[in-house]
């Protein structure tokens, strides 16, 4: 009885639909040995769901099956020309086999003759399968560029989005199930102080669940999402970002404080009121870190929260700890320094910055006017670079970074200047909203949980220091004038 070897491919839904589905393929080779008076002792398959890899590593199975076995052999069974190889190279290492180890090549739907005249048709057949490979590959290449340039993904959406075919063809929405999930990621990390992995707990204890399956966020996906610029209104295409036209989920500021902070080295907070980066060590610069100690007494356990640098343990450093207390008297003490008693007082310090902001809305005013001069610098050089492109002076490696790059800096000035528009008409508004904050401070501190105090300390204090067991305290404006007291040695009687 005669023995063979085959191999049966679909690489596509396209091609099953035309009749070369893998059952069809194998019942046609079966027929083939059974009418020639043989068996197949061993079938290859390569499925449409097969990738690029799996589909080289089969095809090498193959050839070392066949010369490891050729002695036993009587042929290679195939469909097509095209079932057994998709480009030349596939093509060469079957008639390898077929001059240098005896293992003849037959294609039973397309026989030729072992003829020079059968050889070359089948070389001809071969030609053909890798012409239209490649033609194939090309044309999904120009099409996903296509794509690109209509500022449409290439691909599958991001977690947050979902593929939509509408009219026939491949389109992005907004997923209303998934992207409040990335909305609420995003803003815990920006703003409640959380690394990644208490990012992840959090969303958790939310019951926020990444999927039906897999409840818990895994941290390098939490990683991935925070730096995946799809959610700002880009698309990302071999190696590059490129406008998009999907909604962003993500504005920008809460953007760039988030590639802030993946950017710098943020430690734990653990909930601990003046620990995760918000105050630095008088002494080296590092951060304070927090630790609770527990102590057993005869009616319990005390807890007792101590606050020191992170490099506390390095040689040389200060071996010092403060107690929470203790940084919470001169948080409080400084709120109270804050507040002004006499209402006449307080209504005349209105007033005056009141007056003062209007300086700072001149300020503004010529800071808005060079960030415009600014914006249409940048749009001048966009103009100039995509003519380079045109003109093909450079390639679209360069072009699609360079163009990145000038994308974002527009954003950023754009973003700015809408900042600079808002508290251009705010500014007097809120100035007066802030010294009535300032006057509550200490009675909100005092009932705030652990997230209020830390927005408390932000909006208050631009930055903190300890030196020693001292805290030291850059106050942010118009908080500082408050806090340098309403009596100074130009006073005219009772007044500043």
């Amino acid at each position: 009885m005669k023995r063979y070897v085959a191999l049966a491919r679909v690489s596509s839904r396209e091609q099953e639909r035309e009749g070369f589905s893998l059952e069809v393929q194998e019942e046609a080779l079966r027929s083939f040995a059974k009418r020639e008076g043989g068996e197949i002792v061993k079938l290859f398959r390569i499925a449409e769901t097969a990738s690029k890899t799996d589909e080289r590593k089969t095809f090498r199975e193959l050839v070392r099956y066949a010369k490891k076995n050729a002695a036993t052999l009587d042929a290679l069974l195939f469909y097509k020309v095209d079932r057994a190889a998709r480009n030349l190279f596939d093509y060469v290492e079957l008639e390898r086999l077929e001059s240098e180890y005896g293992v003849p090549f037959v294609s039973v739907s397309q026989p030729t003759e072992n003829s020079p005249a059968g050889r070359m048709m089948r070389r001809t057949l071969a030609n053909m399968a890798s012409f239209y490979t490649e033609q194939q590959s090309l044309d999904v290449r120009e099409g996903l560029a296509r794509r690109v340039q209509e500022g449409l993904f290439p691909g599958k959406a991001p977690y947050g989005y979902r593929n939509v075919r509408i009219d026939g063809r491949s389109l992005v929405e907004v997923d209303p199930v998934t992207a409040p999930k990335i909305k609420r990621l995003f803003r815990l990390f920006a703003f409640e102080h959380h690394t990644l992995d208490s990012l992840g707990k959090q969303l958790e204890k939310e019951n926020i669940e990444y999927l039906s399956s897999t409840r818990r966020f895994p941290r390098s996906k939490l990683h991935a999402m925070l730096r995946d610029r799809s959610y700002i209104g880009d698309i990302f295409h071999r190696g590059q970002w490129h406008p998009g036209k999907q909604e962003p989920l993500i504005d920008r500021t809460t953007w760039n404080r988030v590639q802030r902070l993946l950017g710098s080295k943020v430690y734990a907070a653990h909930e601990l009121t003046y620990a995760g980066s918000l105050i630095r060590c008088g002494h080296c610069g590092h951060y304070i870190t927090g630790e609770r100690v527990r102590k057993k007494t005869k009616n319990g356990e005390n807890v007792h929260v101590y606050y020191r640098c992170t490099k506390y343990a390095s040689k040389g450093h200060p071996r010092i700890r403060v107690r929470e207390a203790d940084i919470d008297a001169e948080i409080l003490a400084l709120f109270r320094s804050l507040r002004i008693d006499d209402e006449k007082l307080r209504d005349w310090f209105q007033m005056v910055l009141a007056s003062q902001t209007r300086d700072s809305q001149d300020e503004s005013r010529r800071r808005r006017d060079d960030l415009q001069k600014q914006v249409t610098k940048l749009i001048e050089q966009q103009d100039r670079l995509l003519n380079m492109r045109i003109e093909d002076e450079i390639d679209e490696t360069t072009f699609a970074k360079k163009r990145l790059k000038l994308r974002d800096r527009e954003a950023d000035l754009k973003l700015q200047l809408e900042v600079e528009d808002r508290s251009h008409h705010e500014i007097a508004d809120l100035a007066v909203k802030v010294f009535e904050l300032s006057q509550t401070l200490a009675d909100k501190w005092l009932t705030a949980d652990y997230a209020e105090k830390r927005k408390i300390l932000e909006i208050v204090c631009l930055n903190l220091e300890l030196d020693d067991v001292n805290l030291c305290v850059q106050i942010r404006k118009p908080f500082d004038v408050l806090a340098k007291g309403l009596v100074s040695e130009n006073s005219r009687g009772d007044w500043i």
